[in-house]
């Protein structure tokens, strides 16, 4: 769901760019020294998963797990998230630098919202399957909203992509609705501190 350089408005730049700049400077402020592995690892994950791009007019369909990770990190997602999609424009070119602070966004933010409403939620409903495939899934439907308005804010040539994107990451949405809600259930019976990482973190 990267979009590429040289396909939005200036204003749409600075937004997002704005926008991560905040959320990282946020998220660095919530981040725990105990919680740098679990981060790192979550994003070397993210990195791995949307390699395998499906191009889609001028973005690309791929896994995200963006609702997964904001489950697991809560706040330092925005970091995992921004850190792996650098490496990806760096060494792949996938998306760009001046597009780093929109796909950071793009991505970033969905998952944060998800990782909020995980943790306000009462523990049986946490660790319910339907919620988290919910979840998951929202995430994705989250990122290709942003990535629709994005491209609609750059200009009216871009509409029928924007829509073409968000009917193309139908089916991701329900295989990341699984991948989260199978997860999820999973580290609750192995490892269920990295699910309940707390208020704070």
């Amino acid at each position: 769901m990267h979009i590429s350089e040289g396909v939005l408005s200036l204003p749409v730049l600075l937004t997002g760019a704005g926008l991560t700049a905040v959320g990282t400077a946020w998220a660095l402020k919530r981040l725990d020294y105990n919680q740098i592995p679990r981060t790192a690892i979550l994003s070397s994950v993210f990195f791995v998963a949307s390699l395998i791009h499906v191009p889609v007019g001028p973005s690309s369909m791929h896994l995200i797990l963006n609702g997964l990770t904001g489950i697991i990190l809560g706040p330092t997602c925005i970091l995992a998230i921004l850190v792996a999609l650098f490496l990806q424009a760096v060494l792949f070119q996938f998306g760009g630098l001046t597009t780093l602070g929109v796909n950071t966004m793009i991505m970033a933010g969905p998952a944060l919202i998800c990782g909020l409403i995980f943790y306000v939620l009462p523990v049986k409903f946490r660790k319910n399957i339907l919620v988290n495939f919910c979840l998951g899934s929202l995430a994705v439907l989250g990122s290709g909203l942003l990535v629709a308005v994005s491209l609609a804010c750059s200009g009216e040539a871009f509409l029928p992509a924007a829509r073409l994107i968000i009917m193309a990451h139908i089916p991701i949405m329900v295989v990341e609705g699984i991948i989260a809600s199978l997860t999820v259930s999973f580290l609750y019976k192995v490892r269920p501190e990295m699910i309940e990482r707390g208020e704070n973190g």
